[in-house]
């Protein structure tokens, strides 16, 4: 299993890197070091797509993003990312998203966006308890956030990442991904009580958004306000992503012996606590409100 799951993350990194050129499967099979037949079946046994429809819906999505964050046009984003021809990229465009990408290019709306997760990520729903063999650095920074409203999918009674998505499932974060954020990406937050409806979760995931925000709000979601906050930002470093469950657990325990009273601050309750996406290049970050 292993050997498999190896294979497939290594195909899927290869997708990533080249999805604005052409990807054949004996390319795939060439870097899963296994027959093209072969490397098709354990591509769809891992993730649930074949090659060609994985490759095909995460070029929709990167596509989507530079409609929304770039002034270009339509014929170059198709060529761009591969497709024979306008027409085909508008129809592939339209049966995913439901909209013209013209129309999207000029009113950005919540798309449910694909997101690749990595098979190594697939296989570890449940969080291991393993013992530290050292505590490595953790580089801390004060950050202002301001005045802001949230856009968040509530769950039930998630407290985590892992019940939250068999809560509330997976797919929530291409959607919020699809929203252009005041910090550039989604963000998890763990709500203090004032902010959490009755009956539903105190762990969310939701995008930032500016206090004067009029978008569209995505079916399901909710909006919440927060008022302008400093933060206490913990960064650890960099990580193999099968291991990011380690790099979590490390700088949680780093973050929660912390003491903020030796610059003269202390706790902020009030405000939820953030988490952003694990990204093994940039270490794992989270977020927690301080004040004097």
């Amino acid at each position: 299993m292993t050997d498999k799951i190896e294979a497939v993350q290594r195909m899927q990194s290869y997708i990533e890197k080249h999805i604005s050129e052409e990807i054949s499967l004996a390319q795939l099979a060439q870097t899963a070091n296994y027959s093209p037949w072969y490397s098709s079946r354990i591509f769809k046994e891992m993730t649930g797509f074949s090659p060609a429809n994985y490759i095909r819906r995460l070029k929709l999505s990167k596509s989507a993003l530079r409609l929304r964050d770039e002034n270009v046009k339509i014929i170059d984003i198709a060529f761009d990312m591969g497709f024979e021809s306008v027409d085909g990229y508008q129809r592939a465009f339209r049966k995913e998203f439901s909209c013209n990408p013209k129309e999207y290019s000029k009113n950005p709306i919540p798309l449910p966006l694909f997101t690749p997760y990595g098979v190594k990520f697939r296989k570890l729903w449940k969080k291991e308890n393993s013992t530290m063999e050292r505590v490595k650095n953790v580089f801390i920074q004060t950050v202002k956030k301001p005045a802001r409203k949230v856009i968040i999918k509530r769950g039930k009674k998630a407290d985590n990442y892992w019940d939250y998505c068999q809560e509330v499932g997976c797919d929530i974060w291409g959607i919020l991904t699809s929203i252009k954020s005041l910090g550039g990406e989604p963000v998890c937050m763990w709500l203090p009580e004032q902010f959490r409806a009755e009956n539903t979760s105190e762990y969310v995931q939701g995008v930032e958004v500016a206090a004067d925000y009029d978008g569209q709000i995505p079916q399901g979601f909710d909006v919440i306000d927060l008022p302008a906050a400093k933060y206490m930002m913990f960064q650890g470093e960099p990580f193999e992503e099968e291991d990011y469950c380690k790099a979590i657990e490390e700088l949680q325990y780093s973050m929660n012996n912390y003491n903020p009273a030796v610059i003269g601050l202390k706790w902020d309750n009030d405000n939820p606590r953030i988490q952003l996406e694990p990204i093994g290049t940039r270490g794992y970050i989270e977020l927690r409100a301080v004040k004097q």
